[in-house]
């Protein structure tokens, strides 16, 4: 288990103003995960620490060139796990983190916050690839992995989180540290960005039969979001970001296929239920 005393030192340091030294702390970081004998033993209470210790070390961060590159920084830390369950872990400690927090973040620093979601975002969708030979492979299994994760956390349509342990294996105190729901305003976020991460790692590349796939898997996910959500607004969120025009299939306008207008018109008379589950 991650002591409190052996993390925090640099942790806390990555807020620091001094290149050098949040450098210092962030290879530390690294080495801690890169460990085969950590990062295979990784438990999700470690990983909520780590995390949360992350989040505010954001948190204290000054200035916008600093911010973006600690938030380059923490997304590029799941390039340091190569095993299944502590990748699982490592997201599943990062969307919890997120979905508790959201609703205390500021408005002076939530800009910082929607850009980590939307870094990490972007490396959880680019954990899928595999290059090699000159062209882009996507691992199955990883794919199943990240479908897993968009389902259990950001495009969640559970009541109550402790309901399921999202395949963690988690007993029902580990279960206890994770946030009963996932805030509509995480969800929205989520939903605004998605195709422009999945554009940046190639999931929208012309003539990538596996990419297509994996995209129209996404889409199902979020589909069931559109589908299972009482909240109005992630509804109608959802509803929009399966019509963005750079899907393949909406090429054209022909939208998608089962869906008419009878959602949207019903999103519309509804009354709006704010940015809070």
């Amino acid at each position: 288990m991650v002591s409190q005393e052996r993390s925090l030192p640099f942790i806390k340091n990555l807020a620091s103003s001094d290149r050098k030294l949040r450098d210092q702390s962030l290879a530390s970081l690294r080495t801690f995960l890169s460990a085969r004998r950590a990062s295979s033993a990784l438990t999700l209470l470690d990983a909520l620490k780590l995390w949360k210790g992350l989040f505010y070390a954001l948190w204290m961060a000054d200035r916008p060139a600093p911010q973006q590159a600690l938030c380059n920084d923490l997304a590029g830390l799941l390039d340091h796990f190569d095993e299944g369950t502590a990748v699982r872990v490592w997201l599943a400690a990062f969307w919890a983190t997120m979905a508790r927090e959201w609703t205390g973040i500021d408005v002076l620093r939530m800009e910082k916050f929607l850009l980590l979601v939307r870094r990490v975002l972007e490396a959880e969708l680019r954990y899928m690839r595999r290059d090699g030979g000159g062209e882009p492979a996507w691992d199955a299994g990883r794919a199943d992995e990240v479908l897993a994760s968009l389902r259990a956390w950001p495009l969640s349509t559970r009541e109550n989180i402790n309901d399921e342990d999202a395949g963690l294996g988690v007993g029902p105190d580990e279960a206890e540290l994770l946030p009963p729901t996932v805030p509509a305003g995480l969800k929205l976020h989520v939903l605004d960005v998605w195709v422009d991460e999945a554009d940046k790692v190639g999931l929208l590349a012309s003539g990538d039969a596996q990419a297509a796939e994996i995209l129209r898997r996404i889409n199902g996910v979020v589909e069931d979001l559109h589908r299972g959500t009482t909240t109005t607004s992630v509804k109608v969120r959802s509803r929009e970001a399966m019509a963005d025009e750079r899907l393949p299939w909406n090429v054209g306008g022909g939208g998608i296929e089962g869906h008419g207008g009878e959602d949207e018109d019903e999103a519309d008379d509804a009354d709006w239920d704010g940015f809070n589950d």
